[in-house]
């Protein structure tokens, strides 16, 4: 882990977001330099407020049934850089300093496969 990993001060409690019908709020993560989206990703009160408590991205895995901190086992930190809360109270936009890739596959992104065809 890296000394940018610090306590941030939050300006809205989870309390005050509107939840999925699982009791979670989904998070867009971006690299805070180049906006380039990198994953999407849902958090509990428990992953929200220990992002908030160690400056690291924590969400909560779905297909794990547990509390993720992004990059205990990979090394593939994410450090907070900013929070962002839309105007519906109901998707959180993660501004992050990703450390290596953020997608399980190596990818820095997890969206990197285009779906459209494109016309030469």
């Amino acid at each position: 882990m890296s000394n940018e990993a610090k306590p941030l001060n939050s300006k809205m409690s989870f309390d005050e977001f509107k939840l999925n019908s699982d009791g979670m709020l989904t998070v867009v993560v971006q690299d805070y330099k180049t906006n380039e989206v990198l994953m999407v990703a849902y958090m509990t009160k428990e992953a929200y407020d220990k992002t908030i408590e160690t400056g690291i991205m924590t969400y909560y895995s779905r297909s794990r049934d547990e509390l993720w901190i992004k990059g205990e086992t990979s090394g593939h930190y994410q450090y907070v850089k900013d929070l962002y809360i839309d105007c519906d109270r109901d998707t959180l936009l993660a501004k992050v300093k990703q450390i290596g890739a953020a997608c399980h596959t190596g990818n820095y992104s997890c969206f990197y496969t285009d779906l459209l065809e494109k016309e030469d």
